[in-house]
């Protein structure tokens, strides 16, 4: 199986359930290709938990949803041992952490001490419990949810956090016909999403990331993902950069997007459609032109139209 056929597949699934939205799935699977997170950012009730399960029915695996609440514990998350009085042992519980594809509902009304319980789970695929390394499963793969708009009882997420999520991005409203069509689907009891069969497994998942690694990067792309992170290393508006993780993200997603599109190498427009959804949340700008108005997506815009587009002969 190829991945364009792989991706075409879970595109129709998903595509079932979430209407109107194919680039934003897209998006998903080029980060569970790079074995990446995402965070789904957006006002409630445009289908971010729906699009999660709809994508975690679809790859197939063990699959666990965490509720974040102010009084989620780390334990709650990564498990915990638990004193066996009959035997004298202690018996570890898994945390809901220990599965293929994991949904964070809402990770942003966990308190800062839970959330933190995430990073090494998210950056080394394994957890540390009671002075034991534990594996995590293969894939293992974050989906978390977050309302950008409701801040009472919410804990904002750290840069660390931030950091580790491959890309972040907004789904927006349906359009017109993709709403009417919707409505049309919820004349049932069941949510449609509960009719979604696995049209793959992990074994595939895991085989196809050691393909994408192999697409081809022509020096020219290269040079464009350099000139795009060097500018926001050096912008003006900017208090923080890019880290150098930002830039592997951009380049493994790039190779990944190609995949997906059904070629074995990157154009510029592979990388410059998931330059807004990788870098956005990798940098930090200034509060003088926050108070202004100016966000990352602006500044985003304007480095994209000052760097030039290389110009790829093709492959043949």
């Amino acid at each position: 199986m190829t991945v364009r056929k792989w991706a075409d597949d879970i595109k129709a699934s998903v595509g079932s359930v979430f209407l109107g939205k194919e680039q934003v799935v897209e998006n998903l699977l080029a980060s569970i290709l790079c074995g990446g997170h995402v965070l789904l950012e957006d006002v409630p009730g445009v289908g971010k938990t729906i699009l999660a399960r709809a994508i975690a029915r679809s790859i197939g695996g063990k699959f666990n949803r965490i509720q974040c609440t102010p009084d989620l514990l780390p334990t709650d998350i990564l498990g915990v041992s638990i004193y066996n009085p009959g035997t004298g042992n202690f018996n570890f519980r898994k945390g809901p952490i220990l599965a293929n594809v994991v949904l964070v509902d809402e990770i942003n009304r966990a308190t800062p001490r839970t959330q933190s319980a995430l990073l090494e789970a998210m950056a080394e695929k394994q957890i540390s419990v009671d002075g034991q390394t534990i594996p995590l499963p293969s894939p293992f793969f974050i989906i978390a949810t977050e309302n950008p708009i409701e801040f009472e009882g919410t804990f904002p997420l750290p840069e660390a956090q931030k950091d580790r999520f491959f890309l972040s991005t907004n789904i927006g409203y349906p359009d017109r016909e993709s709403e009417l069509a919707i409505l049309e689907k919820q004349r049932r009891t069941t949510h449609p999403v509960e009719d979604i069969e696995p049209v793959t497994t992990p074994v595939k998942i895991v085989e196809l990331q050691e393909q994408i690694v192999t697409i081809h990067v022509d020096k020219s792309v290269k040079s464009y993902i350099m000139d795009i992170i060097e500018n926001t290393r050096e912008e003006k508006r900017l208090s923080l950069g890019v880290s150098p993780r930002g830039t592997l993200a951009l380049y493994k997603g790039g190779q990944a997007l190609a995949a997906i599109r059904g070629r074995d190498y990157v154009v510029p427009e592979d990388v410059k459609d998931l330059v807004p959804h990788i870098l956005s949340k990798r940098m930090i700008v200034k509060s003088e032109y926050l108070i202004k108005g100016i966000g990352p997506d602006e500044i985003i815009s304007s480095i994209l139209k000052e760097v030039p587009v290389p110009i790829l002969k093709e492959r043949l």
